[in-house]
């Protein structure tokens, strides 16, 4: 079904799928090309309203009996990590970033494949080759970096600065506001040194260092245990009812899985704030 504004992106929803966040529910996505000279005014102004970046196309969950999928975001200015999460960091600190540009190897495609057997053998992303990886990774219309993280040598009991190894990777879009995290993975042998939360927190500070208010997480979904550890870190936002908030309790988000919580979809694309594009 299509959904059009005049002079605006055209919208479309997908038809229902199964959750991969909560049991028993469908989701379904209210989505966009991205393409042209404005691709990235679109991409700064829709990121700033709950959407998403895959390839070529922006999305925002738009399910018909839930709307529990809120973006969530770090205020980088706010942000003082915990104790646990300066462990992370100093266990870590034998890790050296590089970023590059949006171009896949198959360096990169190997670490990806060890992932996903070993952490998401049974998910959406579990069939994807190397050609489906280079896609997700080098068709953007914006800025985009891919961030690696080397060192940690072949042994995980014997970390050590300098070493070549590749240990984690993230593929980042940088916002007029932010960094956005588009997707991260990592060696899954080194799951104990708690990698996804260190590539957050030099995120943050990456963004720290270029005078960027925000770190852009993606979703979190109250009661999905996949989706838990973003609220662990603290001065979090979520976008909720149009607007960004901070999360509180987190426990209090819990009835917006609620059927009668939902908007129809056109009300939903009406109240969506375009950037002005020059005719």
């Amino acid at each position: 079904m299509r959904h059009t504004l005049p002079h605006a992106p055209q919208f479309y929803v997908t038809a229902p799928q199964p959750c991969p966040y909560l049991h028993g529910r469908a989701e379904r996505k209210l989505f966009t090309a991205l393409q042209g000279d404005n691709a990235p005014e679109l991409n700064n102004a829709l990121s700033r309203q709950g959407f998403r970046r895959s390839q070529n196309v922006l999305y925002r969950p738009s399910c018909e009996s839930c709307v529990a999928c809120m973006s969530a975001r770090i205020r980088v200015a706010d942000f003082v990590p915990s104790r646990t999460q300066r462990r992370i960091q100093k266990r870590n600190a034998v890790l050296q970033r590089l970023a590059t540009s949006a171009w896949a190897t198959e360096e990169q495609f190997d670490l990806f494949r060890r992932y996903l057997d070993r952490r998401h053998a049974d998910g959406g992303m579990a069939d994807m080759d190397i050609f489906e990886f280079a896609a997700m990774i080098e068709e953007t219309p914006i800025k985009t970096r891919v961030i690696e993280y080397r060192g940690g040598s072949d042994d995980p009991g014997n970390m050590k600065r300098g070493d070549e190894h590749l240990t984690a990777v993230c593929l980042t879009d940088v916002l007029d506001d932010g960094l956005s995290l588009v997707y991260s993975f990592y060696d899954p042998a080194f799951r104990p040194a708690s990698l996804g939360t260190h590539v957050i927190l030099d995120h943050i500070e990456i963004a720290r260092a270029a005078g960027l208010p925000y770190v852009y997480l993606g979703y979190w979904v109250p009661g999905s245990r996949k989706m838990e550890y973003k609220a662990r870190f603290n001065a979090l936002e979520i976008y909720k009812g149009g607007v960004w908030q901070d999360i509180g309790d987190p426990g209090d988000h819990s009835n917006e899985a609620h059927p009668l919580s939902v908007d129809p979809i056109v009300e939903q694309v009406a109240r969506i704030a375009l950037p002005q594009f020059d005719r």
